[in-house]
């Protein structure tokens, strides 16, 4: 296998609205669209529509939507042998999304909280060529970066506010870290520039910044490469960083220049802000 994707799976209910509401107020839904979402999930599933043989590792109920879920993995061609199914029910994602594209999320963590990296999954991101861990918890972040082969790691908001000294047996280990300028500063405490500099010093070969719609930046020890886009206006944000990194990951592993990386990256990216949902 080429790569193993661990972290969230959820059910995304994603709610097209005017504007965002206010205390005590109410909002009209202009559009309502369930999807399957979570981390682990949409890197998955867009990993496997760029061409790499994809398994997940994440945790669904064993309930309806946990169905979803796993036949959606399954017509998607993910290897689906790491997912795991609980009594609890599957983790859940409220989404509201304005008419600029601006997200405001209300998380069920759900059966993603049940997830242990134990010997089955061990021996599962072993025989991986790569692996790629989202937005997670500690206790599955530690496991996952230990015995990966090669890791990319994309901690989002959540692991990136532990900072430095906490994710550092992580970071050691990570190939290419994926961050946007919130989580940069969040991770490093410091100025972009500082912070760069430090997350070299850690010895990460490759760092991804994503700025938007200013475009994204590759750092490494000896170069810097950077990727500029044309301003488009988005639907929805949903999944855009996770179809972003796949895209990057799947160039990467094939042997291909930075610059190029950074051009499949966006075009994935470009196709999820131009719909609802992050698959």
């Amino acid at each position: 296998m080429d790569i193993v994707s661990v972290g969230t799976a959820n059910i995304d209910f994603i709610l097209k609205v005017p504007s965002f509401v206010e205390p005590d107020t109410e909002m009209n839904i202009e559009k309502l669209h369930l999807s399957p979402g979570g981390s682990a999930l949409n890197f998955a599933v867009h990993a496997t529509r760029n061409g790499l043989k994809t398994g997940i590792i994440a945790k669904v109920g064993l309930d309806y939507f946990g169905d979803i879920i796993y036949n959606r993995l399954k017509d998607e061609g993910v290897d689906i042998k790491g997912l795991s199914r609980t009594t609890g029910s599957t983790g859940m994602a409220f989404i509201s999304v304005d008419g600029t594209g601006r997200r405001s999320i209300y998380s069920f963590i759900g059966a993603n909280k049940e997830l242990k990296i134990g010997k089955r999954e061990i021996e599962y991101i072993s025989r991986a060529d790569f692996t790629h861990l989202g937005g997670t918890y500690l206790e599955i972040a530690f496991p996952v970066a230990e015995h990966a082969n090669l890791l990319s790691f994309a901690p989002g908001a959540l692991l990136a506010a532990y900072g430095v000294s906490t994710l550092r047996p992580i970071l050691q280990n990570t190939e290419v870290l994926f961050l946007n300028e919130h989580e940069l500063k969040l991770l490093t405490g410091k100025s972009p520039k500082e912070g760069i500099n430090l997350l070299i010093n850690e010895g990460i070969p490759l760092i991804v910044i994503t700025r938007g719609s200013k475009g994204a930046e590759v750092y490494t020890e000896k170069d810097v490469v950077k990727y500029k886009v044309k301003e488009v206006k988005a639907l929805d944000t949903t999944g855009a960083g996770d179809a972003f990194a796949a895209g990057f990951i799947a160039s990467w592993t094939k042997g291909e220049s930075l610059n190029s990386c950074l051009k499949r990256a966006h075009e994935c990216a470009l196709k999820n802000l131009k719909k609802l949902g992050a698959i």
